[in-house]
C-alpha cells in the first residue's frame, strides 16, 4: 500500500489528496496536508453546490481529527470562500468535515455515539475536548441528521406526553410513534404553544393521516387535538387512569387515618410525655399505604396480613381499595368485556358512598370515549413511559443539563432511531 493511500485511510480522507504529513515530537501531534480532490472543490458549504470562487477566505486551517494512539492528529487544508446563490458567501466545504465544525466527520461521529453510551465527563476525558464542546458536537450530528432525515414522515399512531426535566416544574413535550417506537419530536413547554408547534411542523396535510392518538387527560392536549386532527381517536392512558384511583384511594386511606389519629389512644406518648403522632389503628394505617398500592400478585406476606386486617377494622378503606384494583382489572381484561366491566365499575363508584370514588365516577366519566377507544384499540402511554425513563437517565448520566437544547439533541440522537455508527464499523 502506498504512503499516500495509508494516510488516506487513517484519516478517513476520501475525495481527497494527501499532499504531506508532518509529526512534531515536542507537541506529540500529526498534521496531514490535504486539499479535495477536483470534483468536490468550490462547493457550498450548506448545500454542496458547484458555485464560483469569492476569495481566499482566512488561509488554511485545521481540523482536529481522530487521535493515532496517544497521539493528537490534525487535518490542515486551504479554506477559500466561494459564492453561493442560495446562501450567499460562505466557507467552501470539504470532504471530511461537517460546515462550520472544527473536527472531522468521523470524530464528530465518534463523540455523538458515546455520549450515548457514557457521560459526557467521560468523553471529554477520553477525547481530550471540552465539556461546551461535546454538547455542541452532539448538537451538530443531531441537526445533520435532521437534514437527511424528515422523522415526521408516516405517523399514523402517535403518544404524546410530558417529563420533567429540571427542578422548578421545566417541562418538555415528547411525541413517539407507536408503529416505529421511535421518539420523533421534542419541544420545550408542557403547553398548547408547545404542541402547536408540533402540528405546525407536521403541516396540516400529513396530520390527517393520523388515526389515534394516546395521551393522559391534560386539557391543552386534548384541546390542541380537538382543534388539529380532529378525525383522530384519542386513548386515554390506562396508567394515568389508574393513577387516579391510586391517588384517591390515599386521600381515602389519609381521612381515616386523621380520624383514627384524632381519636382517644390515637396518639402514644414518650417517656418526656411528649405527644407521638400515631399509635395503635392509627400507626397501622400510616404505614398501610404500599400494601394499598402495590398489586396483589406483588404483594409480601406481611403486606397481605396488614390488607386483611384493614379488610377486618377498616370496611370503608378496603372497599376503596378493591374499587381501585376493580378498574385495574378493567383494564387488564380490555376490549369488549373491559368496557362492560367499566359499565359496572361506574355504578358501583356511583354508589359506594365514598366521597373520593365518587368524584372519581364523575371524572372517569367525563373521559369516556377516550377509555373506551384505549380498551377496544389495546393502546397505551407504556412506550411514552419507557422513552421518559431513559431521557431521564441520558439526564442522570449527563449530571443534568443546563439548557433544553442540548437534552433535546441528546435525546432525539439516542432516542430517535438515527443514531450514528461509529466510524468503520
Amino acid at each position: 500500500m502506498r504512503k499516500a493511500s495509508l494516510w488516506q485511510r487513517l484519516f478517513g480522507l476520501e475525495r481527497a489528496v494527501v499532499e504531506d504529513v508532518e509529526f512534531d515530537p515536542g507537541r506529540a501531534v500529526v498534521v496531514v496536508r490535504a486539499r479535495p480532490v477536483a470534483r468536490a472543490r468550490r462547493r457550498c458549504g450548506v448545500c454542496g453546490t458547484r458555485c464560483p470562487r469569492y476569495d481566499r477566505g482566512v488561509g488554511r486551517r485545521r481540523w482536529r481529527a481522530l487521535d493515532l494512539g496517544t497521539v493528537q492528529a490534525f487535518i490542515e487544508a486551504d479554506a477559500p470562500r466561494v459564492s453561493c446563490v442560495r446562501h450567499g458567501v460562505v466557507v467552501a466545504a470539504v470532504p471530511w468535515a461537517r460546515h462550520g465544525a472544527g473536527h472531522t466527520r468521523a470524530f464528530d461521529d465518534t463523540v455523538a455515539w458515546l455520549v450515548c453510551q457514557t457521560s459526557k465527563s467521560a468523553v471529554r476525558e477520553l477525547m481530550r475536548i471540552a465539556w461546551a464542546t461535546v454538547g455542541a458536537i452532539v448538537t451538530r450530528v443531531s441537526a445533520d441528521i435532521d437534514a437527511r432525515v424528515d422523522r415526521l414522515e408516516g405517523l399514523r399512531r402517535i403518544g404524546i406526553d410530558e417529563i420533567s426535566y429540571r427542578r422548578g416544574q421545566l417541562f418538555l413535550t415528547a411525541v413517539v410513534d407507536h408503529d416505529t417506537r421511535r421518539l420523533v419530536w421534542l419541544g420545550e413547554g408542557r403547553t398548547k404553544a408547545t404542541l402547536e408547534a408540533f402540528f405546525d411542523q407536521l403541516g396540516d396535510n400529513r396530520a390527517t393521516l393520523i388515526t389515534e392518538i394516546t395521551a393522559d387527560a391534560a386539557p391543552y392536549i386534548a384541546t390542541v387535538v380537538a382543534d388539529r386532527v380532529p378525525q383522530a381517536v384519542r386513548c386515554a392512558d390506562p396508567f394515568h387512569v389508574v393513577q387516579w384511583a391510586t391517588h384517591e384511594l390515599d386521600l381515602v386511606r389519609r381521612r381515616i387515618w386523621n380520624t383514627a389519629r384524632n381519636a382517644p389512644g390515637g396518639r402514644g406518648r414518650t417517656r418526656d410525655g411528649r405527644s407521638q403522632e400515631s399509635a395503635g389503628d392509627a400507626r397501622m394505617l400510616q404505614r398501610s399505604r404500599y400494601a394499598l398500592w402495590k398489586n396483589p400478585e406483588d404483594l409480601t406476606d406481611r403486606q397481605k396480613a396488614k390488607l386483611d386486617w384493614i379488610a377486618a377494622t377498616s370496611p370503608e378503606l378496603y372497599r376503596a381499595y378493591l374499587l381501585k384494583e376493580g378498574l385495574r382489572t378493567v383494564f387488564t381484561v380490555g376490549g369488549e368485556d373491559g368496557i362492560t366491566g367499566l359499565t359496572r365499575w361506574l355504578a358501583w363508584a356511583q354508589r359506594c358512598r365514598i366521597p373520593e370514588f365518587v368524584r372519581l365516577g364523575r371524572k372517569v366519566r367525563r373521559q369516556l370515549d377516550a377509555i373506551h377507544a384505549s380498551l377496544r384499540l389495546g393502546l397505551s402511554n407504556a412506550l411514552l413511559e419507557a422513552t421518559n425513563t431513559k431521557i431521564r437517565l441520558l439526564t442522570r448520566v449527563a449530571f443534568g443539563f443546563r439548557k433544553p437544547e442540548s437534552l433535546t439533541a441528546l435525546a432525539m440522537l439516542a432516542l430517535g432511531g438515527h443514531r450514528p455508527d461509529l466510524p468503520g464499523r
